[in-house]
């Protein structure tokens, strides 16, 4: 008697929209302050990326213009990606003051303080928030089985701000920061590339109105225009991307900052709401947010690698970590010259091995002596 073959029922396909609130659920879990989910496509991008890039404001990050069309299609970087879950984590350490913002800002007035930003205080968050992603990755596979994805954060040509924007995270404010009403800007950004087909979350409006104190703040005036940041100008950049000797025109407008900038941060008003971190990694390390110039550059190569060891400032290496403390000392001579622990940590490092550390050095030590000519 023949007998009719086993009827295999199709596997039942996930509740996406579930599926959606599920993951958000879990990402408040992991840490994340907020998540949303954005189409992978950002067509619209790509005429503002490539005028940016053609006016040269990218310098030496010659990744910005690499990869192509990549970095506005997800697809062609993951092929197979249908959506992307876009992810922001506070940094602000746990223990700040309510009135974090004032001590920051009384110590970029200190001449003999070190100012390193506060996102790189703690551990480095490449690595947090990409084990963060990969937890919550994993989540998922439990809830639903074997899917395909790649976890990002600041890495690979993705336009984290772009994404973020579109999903709804937030909108981006003119010194180019994305800004959410309930949280300012200081948070990280991370995404999970998907070809899981989740519920989309909408755009939200921009809230800057005519507010320009980010652009007035800015000490190099790298904010050349509304929503258009000329990297070359921007401290940041200058600190950690730049790799040879830093503009003599732009050295004094550095001041204390020796790694990284707040300046836009501090000053914009939704970052009154900026919140805190909830994770541990963001607590301050090695005192960063109270050492002194002399302090840090007496910094071995050994010492900088073993201090910042889980930092996101040993990429910079301990080589242009000397070249911007040593601006950041001779700009101490406008209220300090010819101090003496300055002059001594200084003359310490003028017949440094590195090229770069020397030349910087001396000047800063023509800071000291030009300004102690200068005073009666």
């Amino acid at each position: 008697m023949n007998q009719n073959p086993a009827i295999v029922p199709e596997p039942s396909l996930p509740d996406y929209v579930a599926l959606s609130s599920a993951i958000k659920a879990w990402g408040a879990e992991l840490g994340f302050a907020d998540l949303r989910i954005t189409n992978a496509a950002l067509d619209a991008a790509d005429a503002g990326l490539q005028s940016w890039l053609d006016a040269g404001f990218h310098g030496q990050m010659d990744y910005m213009a690499a990869h192509g069309s990549k970095r506005t299609r997800p697809a062609e970087l993951v092929p197979g990606t249908l959506r992307v879950i876009s992810a922001r984590m506070n940094y602000v350490p746990r223990d700040a003051a309510p009135d974090w913002r004032e001590p920051e800002a009384q110590r970029l007035q200190d001449p003999a303080a070190a100012v390193v930003s506060v996102y790189a205080r703690g551990r480095d968050y490449h690595k947090v928030l990409r084990n963060r992603l990969q937890q919550l990755s994993e989540k998922i596979a439990a809830a639903i089985g074997p899917f395909g994805y790649r976890v990002f954060t600041d890495s690979a040509p993705v336009m984290e701000v772009e994404l973020a924007q579109q999903a709804g995270l937030g909108w981006r404010g003119k010194h180019t920061l994305l800004l959410d009403r309930d949280g300012g800007s200081l948070f990280f950004l991370g995404e999970i590339y998907t070809d899981l087909p989740l519920p989309v979350d909408a755009p939200v409006a921009g809230h800057c109105g005519s507010c320009e104190a980010c652009i007035d703040v800015c000490p190099t005036q790298a904010i050349v225009a509304p929503y258009r940041l000329d990297a070359r100008r921007c401290i940041s950049y200058l600190t950690i991307e730049l790799k040879d000797s830093i503009p003599l025109e732009l050295r004094p407008l550095i001041g204390n900052r020796v790694l990284g900038c707040d300046d836009c941060q501090l000053v914009c008003p939704w970052n009154k709401f900026a919140q805190k971190a909830v994770l541990p990694d963001f607590d301050v390390r090695n005192a960063l947010d109270s050492s002194s110039l002399i302090d840090l550059f007496a910094w071995t190569e050994a010492e900088f690698n073993s201090r910042l060891e889980g930092s996101a400032i040993r990429r910079v290496g301990h080589e242009r970590w000397l070249r911007n403390i040593a601006v950041a000392l001779g700009n101490a001579a406008k209220q300090k010259a010819g101090d003496v622990a300055m002059l001594a940590a200084l003359n310490a490092r003028a017949a440094d091995s590195s090229a770069l550390v020397r030349e910087h050095v001396a000047w800063a030590l023509e800071q000291h002596a030009s300004a102690g000519q200068q005073q009666p």
